[in-house]
């Protein structure tokens, strides 16, 4: 299915991205990475570009088709998070979230889009639970991911004259260090019976952009084992 497609992930370096890059490099697909650092995937290329900077995402979408030609699949991906008081947070600190996690997903989607031509045509977008379900102090992140969660349907129904379709992952707990690291409550508070593993994420976004999956677009799939259907009462 994507042997020889062009594939970009954003963020690709490390944790959700670095899973994500190296499930489609198994199923021998060109893979791109664009992150400020180089990872040590193999099987993956490295671009660095910030991708909340929309002349440096012109510039490397262009080169990238100049150097490949169609593109056929983008995974926004790259995010941080930093949870800090409301009366704590700067301008600065709300641009760096917004422009990183938000402006991203619509800088990288209409330089991508531009070069989609091909028999895939797929983008999909890292949301969060948060984006329906809050902690306190967690403002500049949720509002990405809130944006996120609407810039999908949009893009969705923007692009679909260009038959591209736009899909989001809201991926709840996913702990990219080591089992080790987490409580049995860790994993019992979850229906799953399990905290979230990067692959969970990465085999959703094989099948997102799988073109026999046609059907599905402007959809927003949550992965969180349960935990934003569950009622939690204190007892």
């Amino acid at each position: 299915m994507f042997a020889n497609k062009t594939i970009i992930v954003t963020g690709a370096a490390k944790g959700i991205g670095k899973s994500i890059a190296d499930h489609f490099a198994g199923e021998n697909a060109r893979v791109i990475g664009l992150d400020l650092e180089e990872g040590s995937n193999v099987g993956v290329e490295y671009r660095q570009c910030d991708v909340g900077d929309f002349q440096q995402v012109t510039d490397v979408f262009a080169q990238i088709h100049k150097d490949y030609g169609e593109i056929h699949v983008l995974i926004n991906n790259a995010g941080i998070s930093e949870f800090k008081s409301m009366w704590e947070i700067e301008e600065s600190d709300w641009d760096r979230v917004l422009n990183t996690n938000l402006k991203s997903v619509f800088i990288c989607s209409r330089e991508a889009s531009r070069y989609m031509t091909g028999d895939i045509r797929s983008i999909v977008n890292m949301a969060s639970t948060r984006a329906f379900m809050s902690e306190p102090h967690t403002e500049t992140y949720s509002a990405s991911k809130g944006g996120i969660y609407a810039l999908t349907h949009s893009l969705a129904a923007s692009l679909s004259e260009k038959n591209i379709r736009v899909n989001a992952i809201a991926p709840g707990w996913i702990h990219t260090g080591t089992t080790k690291e987490l409580r049995d409550v860790d994993h019992a508070q979850h229906w799953s019976g399990r905290v979230g593993k990067p692959d969970d994420i990465a085999r959703a976004c094989l099948f997102l952009s799988d073109s026999r999956n046609s059907f599905i677009t402007g959809e927003c799939l949550t992965i969180d084992g349960g935990m934003t259907r569950k009622m939690i009462y204190e007892h």
